[in-house]
Protein backbone atom coordinates (compact mmCIF):
# COMPACT_ATOMS: atom_id res chain seq x y z
CA UNK A 1 0.00 0.00 0.00
CA UNK A 2 1.16 3.37 -1.40
CA UNK A 3 1.19 6.13 1.87
CA UNK A 4 1.23 9.25 2.42
CA UNK A 5 4.20 10.92 4.28
CA UNK A 6 3.41 13.48 6.76
CA UNK A 7 6.46 16.01 8.62
CA UNK A 8 5.02 17.27 11.60
CA UNK A 9 5.74 20.79 12.90
CA UNK A 10 5.55 21.12 16.82
CA UNK A 11 5.49 18.08 19.45
CA UNK A 12 3.65 19.91 22.19
CA UNK A 13 0.48 18.91 24.43
CA UNK A 14 -1.66 17.73 21.49
CA UNK A 15 0.67 15.69 19.23
CA UNK A 16 0.73 12.67 21.61
CA UNK A 17 -2.72 11.77 20.33
CA UNK A 18 -1.69 12.41 16.58
CA UNK A 19 1.83 10.23 16.92
CA UNK A 20 -0.17 7.44 18.16
CA UNK A 21 -3.19 7.56 15.86
CA UNK A 22 -0.98 8.11 12.67
CA UNK A 23 1.24 5.58 13.56
CA UNK A 24 -1.07 2.69 14.91
CA UNK A 25 -4.69 3.31 13.56
CA UNK A 26 -4.85 5.39 9.71
CA UNK A 27 -3.07 2.87 7.45
CA UNK A 28 -3.39 5.03 4.44
CA UNK A 29 -0.15 7.42 5.86
CA UNK A 30 2.75 7.08 7.69
CA UNK A 31 5.69 10.29 9.44
CA UNK A 32 8.57 10.72 8.08
CA UNK A 33 9.78 13.28 10.24
CA UNK A 34 9.11 15.83 12.93
CA UNK A 35 11.12 19.19 14.48
CA UNK A 36 10.35 21.16 17.06
CA UNK A 37 11.67 24.40 18.88
CA UNK A 38 12.70 22.36 21.45
CA UNK A 39 14.59 19.77 20.54
CA UNK A 40 14.14 17.34 23.17
CA UNK A 41 10.52 17.40 22.53
CA UNK A 42 11.48 16.21 18.56
CA UNK A 43 13.75 13.52 20.03
CA UNK A 44 11.50 12.06 22.56
CA UNK A 45 8.54 11.66 19.77
CA UNK A 46 11.79 10.47 17.22
CA UNK A 47 12.51 7.83 19.75
CA UNK A 48 8.71 6.80 21.12
CA UNK A 49 7.35 5.93 17.51
CA UNK A 50 10.29 5.04 15.48
CA UNK A 51 9.87 8.23 13.29
CA UNK A 52 13.25 8.50 10.54
CA UNK A 53 13.88 12.01 10.19
CA UNK A 54 14.15 15.09 13.17
CA UNK A 55 14.63 18.21 11.49
CA UNK A 56 16.79 20.77 12.77
CA UNK A 57 13.90 23.25 11.83
CA UNK A 58 11.00 23.44 9.87
CA UNK A 59 12.19 25.19 6.66
CA UNK A 60 14.31 22.00 6.41
CA UNK A 61 11.87 19.90 6.73
CA UNK A 62 9.52 21.81 4.36
CA UNK A 63 12.39 21.25 1.82
CA UNK A 64 12.58 17.51 2.38
CA UNK A 65 10.44 16.15 -0.90
CA UNK A 66 9.56 13.25 0.87
CA UNK A 67 7.21 14.94 2.45
CA UNK A 68 3.54 14.85 0.84
CA UNK A 69 1.47 16.67 3.79
CA UNK A 70 2.79 19.26 6.51
CA UNK A 71 0.99 18.71 9.86
CA UNK A 72 0.87 22.33 11.65
CA UNK A 73 0.74 21.63 15.65
CA UNK A 74 2.46 24.80 16.61
CA UNK A 75 0.31 27.25 19.04
CA UNK A 76 -2.46 28.85 17.35
CA UNK A 77 -0.51 32.47 17.07
CA UNK A 78 2.46 30.21 15.48
CA UNK A 79 -0.39 28.57 12.83
CA UNK A 80 -0.38 31.33 9.91
CA UNK A 81 3.36 31.62 9.86
CA UNK A 82 4.02 28.24 9.49
CA UNK A 83 1.37 27.13 7.30
CA UNK A 84 1.81 30.18 4.88
CA UNK A 85 5.82 28.88 4.78
CA UNK A 86 4.85 25.38 4.05
CA UNK A 87 2.74 26.73 1.39
CA UNK A 88 5.10 28.65 -0.35
CA UNK A 89 7.07 26.08 -0.32
CA UNK A 90 4.65 23.81 -2.19
CA UNK A 91 3.41 21.56 0.64
CA UNK A 92 -0.24 20.30 1.59
CA UNK A 93 -1.17 21.38 4.65
CA UNK A 94 -3.11 20.06 7.79
CA UNK A 95 -3.51 22.42 10.55
CA UNK A 96 -4.98 22.12 14.28
CA UNK A 97 -7.30 24.44 15.14
CA UNK A 98 -7.39 27.71 14.87
CA UNK A 99 -6.91 28.33 10.47
CA UNK A 100 -5.43 31.57 11.89
CA UNK A 101 -5.28 33.82 14.78
CA UNK A 102 -7.69 36.26 12.77
CA UNK A 103 -10.21 36.25 9.47
CA UNK A 104 -7.40 37.89 7.78
CA UNK A 105 -5.02 35.26 8.71
CA UNK A 106 -7.52 32.62 7.63
CA UNK A 107 -8.26 34.52 4.36
CA UNK A 108 -4.35 34.99 2.85
CA UNK A 109 -4.19 31.15 3.69
CA UNK A 110 -7.07 29.76 1.73
CA UNK A 111 -5.62 32.63 -1.06
CA UNK A 112 -2.50 30.88 -1.41
CA UNK A 113 -3.49 27.67 -1.02
CA UNK A 114 -5.74 28.10 -3.93
CA UNK A 115 -3.07 30.24 -5.95
CA UNK A 116 -0.57 26.93 -5.16
CA UNK A 117 -3.29 24.29 -5.89
CA UNK A 118 -2.60 22.93 -2.77
CA UNK A 119 -4.60 21.31 -0.33
CA UNK A 120 -5.65 23.30 3.25
CA UNK A 121 -7.30 21.43 5.99
CA UNK A 122 -7.67 21.52 9.57
CA UNK A 123 -9.11 20.55 12.90
CA UNK A 124 -11.10 19.92 14.40
CA UNK A 125 -12.32 16.74 12.67
CA UNK A 126 -14.12 15.35 15.67
CA UNK A 127 -17.51 16.10 13.32
CA UNK A 128 -16.12 12.85 11.59
CA UNK A 129 -16.38 10.82 14.24
CA UNK A 130 -19.78 8.46 15.75
CA UNK A 131 -21.79 10.95 17.51
CA UNK A 132 -22.12 14.25 15.23
CA UNK A 133 -22.20 11.79 12.35
CA UNK A 134 -25.20 10.09 13.87
CA UNK A 135 -26.78 13.20 14.84
CA UNK A 136 -26.01 14.33 10.96
CA UNK A 137 -28.00 11.47 9.76
CA UNK A 138 -31.28 11.88 12.58
CA UNK A 139 -31.87 15.75 11.65
CA UNK A 140 -31.19 15.02 7.89
CA UNK A 141 -33.80 12.21 8.14
CA UNK A 142 -36.35 14.65 10.01
CA UNK A 143 -36.20 13.03 13.54
CA UNK A 144 -36.78 16.60 15.10
CA UNK A 145 -38.77 17.74 12.12
CA UNK A 146 -38.02 21.07 10.49
CA UNK A 147 -34.61 22.50 12.43
CA UNK A 148 -35.99 25.83 14.12
CA UNK A 149 -32.94 26.57 16.64
CA UNK A 150 -29.50 25.32 18.50
CA UNK A 151 -28.09 26.11 21.17
CA UNK A 152 -23.92 25.62 22.82
CA UNK A 153 -22.44 25.76 25.39
CA UNK A 154 -18.53 25.59 26.76
CA UNK A 155 -17.71 26.70 30.20
CA UNK A 156 -14.76 26.30 31.80
CA UNK A 157 -12.51 28.14 34.55
CA UNK A 158 -9.30 28.38 32.26
CA UNK A 159 -6.23 26.50 31.90
CA UNK A 160 -3.52 27.72 34.01
CA UNK A 161 -4.57 25.31 36.40
CA UNK A 162 -3.50 22.42 34.72
CA UNK A 163 -1.91 23.05 31.56
CA UNK A 164 1.97 22.86 31.57
CA UNK A 165 2.28 26.20 29.50
CA UNK A 166 -1.39 27.91 29.76
CA UNK A 167 -0.27 31.33 28.79
CA UNK A 168 -0.91 31.45 25.09
CA UNK A 169 -5.01 30.76 25.81
CA UNK A 170 -4.61 34.67 27.04
CA UNK A 171 -2.68 36.33 24.23
CA UNK A 172 -3.07 37.37 20.16
CA UNK A 173 -5.08 33.34 19.11
CA UNK A 174 -6.20 32.57 22.57
CA UNK A 175 -9.43 32.75 24.39
CA UNK A 176 -12.20 30.39 24.74
CA UNK A 177 -14.04 31.14 21.58
CA UNK A 178 -10.31 30.58 19.19
CA UNK A 179 -9.42 27.53 21.16
CA UNK A 180 -12.68 25.63 22.18
CA UNK A 181 -15.32 27.44 19.61
CA UNK A 182 -14.02 25.42 16.86
CA UNK A 183 -15.48 22.41 17.91
CA UNK A 184 -18.90 23.50 18.71
CA UNK A 185 -18.93 25.81 15.75
CA UNK A 186 -17.95 23.08 13.31
CA UNK A 187 -20.61 20.47 14.92
CA UNK A 188 -23.14 22.75 14.70
CA UNK A 189 -22.46 23.60 10.67
CA UNK A 190 -22.59 20.27 10.01
CA UNK A 191 -25.18 19.44 11.64
CA UNK A 192 -27.40 22.79 10.31
CA UNK A 193 -25.54 24.25 8.05
CA UNK A 194 -23.58 27.30 6.53
CA UNK A 195 -24.40 30.70 9.10
CA UNK A 196 -25.15 34.11 7.19
CA UNK A 197 -25.43 36.44 10.03
CA UNK A 198 -24.17 36.69 13.82
CA UNK A 199 -24.00 38.83 16.63
CA UNK A 200 -22.34 38.96 19.93
CA UNK A 201 -21.37 40.39 22.91
CA UNK A 202 -17.67 39.50 24.96
CA UNK A 203 -15.81 40.67 27.43
CA UNK A 204 -12.68 39.93 29.59
CA UNK A 205 -13.43 39.62 33.57
CA UNK A 206 -10.50 38.98 34.58
CA UNK A 207 -6.99 41.21 34.25
CA UNK A 208 -4.51 38.76 34.91
CA UNK A 209 -4.09 35.06 35.41
CA UNK A 210 -2.04 33.81 37.58
CA UNK A 211 -0.62 29.98 36.80
CA UNK A 212 -0.93 27.39 39.27
CA UNK A 213 0.18 24.30 37.00
CA UNK A 214 3.79 23.26 36.59
CA UNK A 215 6.42 24.26 35.61
CA UNK A 216 5.38 28.03 35.77
CA UNK A 217 3.74 28.20 39.03
CA UNK A 218 3.06 31.58 40.55
CA UNK A 219 3.60 33.31 37.03
CA UNK A 220 1.40 35.96 36.44
CA UNK A 221 0.04 36.77 32.50
CA UNK A 222 -1.77 39.31 31.68
CA UNK A 223 -5.19 38.51 29.76
CA UNK A 224 -5.26 40.24 25.79
CA UNK A 225 -8.31 38.36 24.71
CA UNK A 226 -12.40 38.23 25.57
CA UNK A 227 -12.72 35.44 27.90
CA UNK A 228 -16.46 35.15 28.00
CA UNK A 229 -18.66 35.68 24.75
CA UNK A 230 -22.19 34.96 23.76
CA UNK A 231 -22.96 34.64 19.87
CA UNK A 232 -25.99 34.67 17.88
CA UNK A 233 -25.98 33.20 15.13
CA UNK A 234 -28.82 32.90 12.32
CA UNK A 235 -28.05 29.96 9.72
CA UNK A 236 -28.76 30.16 6.48
CA UNK A 237 -32.07 27.52 6.65
CA UNK A 238 -33.37 29.90 8.74
CA UNK A 239 -32.54 28.68 12.23
CA UNK A 240 -31.29 31.03 14.70
CA UNK A 241 -28.57 29.35 17.21
CA UNK A 242 -26.98 30.70 20.16
CA UNK A 243 -23.05 29.96 22.23
CA UNK A 244 -21.30 30.78 24.59
CA UNK A 245 -17.83 30.38 25.74
CA UNK A 246 -16.08 31.47 28.67
CA UNK A 247 -12.81 30.78 31.09
CA UNK A 248 -14.59 32.79 33.62
CA UNK A 249 -17.11 30.22 35.09
CA UNK A 250 -16.37 27.62 37.38
CA UNK A 251 -19.24 25.26 36.39
CA UNK A 252 -22.58 25.17 35.11
CA UNK A 253 -25.88 22.75 34.44
CA UNK A 254 -25.96 23.35 30.50
CA UNK A 255 -25.90 21.14 28.03
CA UNK A 256 -22.58 20.68 25.42
CA UNK A 257 -24.87 21.56 22.30
CA UNK A 258 -28.93 20.77 21.37
CA UNK A 259 -30.46 21.11 18.19
CA UNK A 260 -34.51 22.46 18.10
CA UNK A 261 -36.85 21.04 15.72
CA UNK A 262 -40.51 21.55 14.97
CA UNK A 263 -40.86 17.59 16.19
CA UNK A 264 -38.57 17.30 19.23
CA UNK A 265 -34.98 18.31 20.32
CA UNK A 266 -31.77 16.39 19.61
CA UNK A 267 -28.54 16.20 22.89
CA UNK A 268 -25.61 16.25 20.86
CA UNK A 269 -22.37 14.70 22.64
CA UNK A 270 -19.40 16.74 23.84
CA UNK A 271 -18.00 18.05 20.15
CA UNK A 272 -14.24 17.99 21.70
CA UNK A 273 -15.06 13.62 21.42
CA UNK A 274 -15.82 11.28 19.00
CA UNK A 275 -18.45 9.28 20.56
CA UNK A 276 -21.78 9.38 22.31
CA UNK A 277 -23.91 10.03 23.81
CA UNK A 278 -26.72 10.77 21.47
CA UNK A 279 -30.64 11.67 23.21
CA UNK A 280 -33.51 12.09 21.68
CA UNK A 281 -36.58 13.31 22.36
CA UNK A 282 -39.74 13.98 20.50
CA UNK A 283 -42.95 15.42 20.34
CA UNK A 284 -45.33 13.27 21.93
CA UNK A 285 -42.62 11.00 24.13
CA UNK A 286 -42.38 11.46 28.15
CA UNK A 287 -38.85 11.09 28.41
CA UNK A 288 -35.51 11.10 26.25
CA UNK A 289 -34.31 8.31 24.70
CA UNK A 290 -30.61 7.43 23.87
CA UNK A 291 -30.18 6.89 20.27
CA UNK A 292 -27.62 3.68 18.93
CA UNK A 293 -24.45 5.35 17.13
CA UNK A 294 -24.96 4.45 13.35
CA UNK A 295 -21.41 5.43 12.32
CA UNK A 296 -17.83 4.42 13.17
CA UNK A 297 -14.75 6.03 14.87
CA UNK A 298 -16.25 6.58 18.61
CA UNK A 299 -13.01 6.76 20.33
CA UNK A 300 -10.29 9.34 20.30
CA UNK A 301 -9.37 9.32 16.75
CA UNK A 302 -7.71 12.79 16.25
CA UNK A 303 -5.68 12.81 12.89
CA UNK A 304 -9.26 11.43 10.98
CA UNK A 305 -9.29 14.48 9.05
CA UNK A 306 -5.86 14.48 7.84
CA UNK A 307 -5.90 10.82 6.75
CA UNK A 308 -9.40 12.00 4.95
CA UNK A 309 -6.97 14.60 3.58
CA UNK A 310 -4.50 11.88 2.74
CA UNK A 311 -6.89 10.00 0.84
CA UNK A 312 -8.11 12.90 -0.88
CA UNK A 313 -4.96 12.89 -2.25
CA UNK A 314 -4.20 9.81 -4.03
CA UNK A 315 -8.07 9.00 -5.01
CA UNK A 316 -8.82 13.13 -6.31
CA UNK A 317 -12.16 13.33 -4.34
CA UNK A 318 -12.54 16.03 -1.80
CA UNK A 319 -11.93 15.95 1.78
CA UNK A 320 -14.24 16.94 4.28
CA UNK A 321 -11.93 18.67 6.97
CA UNK A 322 -11.01 21.48 4.14
CA UNK A 323 -10.43 24.97 4.34
CA UNK A 324 -13.71 25.61 2.97
CA UNK A 325 -14.82 24.64 6.55
CA UNK A 326 -11.97 25.76 8.41
CA UNK A 327 -12.53 29.53 7.16
CA UNK A 328 -15.77 29.85 7.83
CA UNK A 329 -15.46 28.54 11.59
CA UNK A 330 -12.80 31.23 11.64
CA UNK A 331 -15.15 33.74 10.35
CA UNK A 332 -17.74 33.12 12.60
CA UNK A 333 -15.89 32.71 15.93
CA UNK A 334 -14.46 36.37 14.81
CA UNK A 335 -17.02 38.00 13.85
CA UNK A 336 -18.97 37.69 17.32
CA UNK A 337 -15.78 39.94 19.01
CA UNK A 338 -15.95 42.45 15.81
CA UNK A 339 -20.12 42.47 16.95
CA UNK A 340 -19.33 43.39 20.19
CA UNK A 341 -17.10 46.54 19.39
CA UNK A 342 -19.12 47.77 16.61
CA UNK A 343 -22.75 46.83 18.05
CA UNK A 344 -23.80 45.74 14.88
CA UNK A 345 -25.23 41.93 13.48
CA UNK A 346 -21.90 41.20 11.33
CA UNK A 347 -22.97 39.23 7.73
CA UNK A 348 -20.65 36.25 7.12
CA UNK A 349 -19.09 36.43 3.89
CA UNK A 350 -17.83 32.71 3.01
CA UNK A 351 -20.18 30.08 1.80
CA UNK A 352 -20.15 26.95 3.11
CA UNK A 353 -21.52 23.81 2.01
CA UNK A 354 -21.34 20.91 3.91
CA UNK A 355 -19.24 17.42 2.19
CA UNK A 356 -20.85 14.30 2.61
CA UNK A 357 -21.60 12.19 5.33
CA UNK A 358 -19.01 9.55 6.66
CA UNK A 359 -18.75 6.00 4.66
CA UNK A 360 -17.24 3.34 6.09
CA UNK A 361 -14.29 1.94 4.33
CA UNK A 362 -14.63 -1.71 5.26
CA UNK A 363 -11.69 -1.69 7.41
CA UNK A 364 -10.82 0.68 10.62
CA UNK A 365 -7.96 2.96 9.51
CA UNK A 366 -8.90 3.00 5.38
CA UNK A 367 -11.02 5.47 3.79
CA UNK A 368 -13.32 5.39 0.59
CA UNK A 369 -12.32 6.22 -2.25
Amino acid sequence: MKTVKIGIVGIGAISGIYLENITKVFKEMEIVGVCDLIRERAEKAVADFGIPKLYEDMHRLFADPEVDIVLNLTRPYEHFEVSKAALLAGKHVYSEKPLGASLEEGEQLVALAKEKNLRLGGAPDTFMGAGIQTCRKLVEDGFIGQPIGAAAYMVGRGHETWHPDPAFYYKYGGGPMLDMGPYYVTALINLLGGVSTVSGMTKASFPTRTITSQPHYGEVVTVDVPTHITGLMRFENGAVGTIFTTFDVYTAQVPWIETYGSEGTLAVPDPNGFGGPVKLFRAGNKEWREMPLLFGYPENNRAMGLADMAKSLSSGRDFRADCNQTLHVLEIMTAFQRSSETGQHIAIKSKYQRKPPMVYGGMKGIFEE
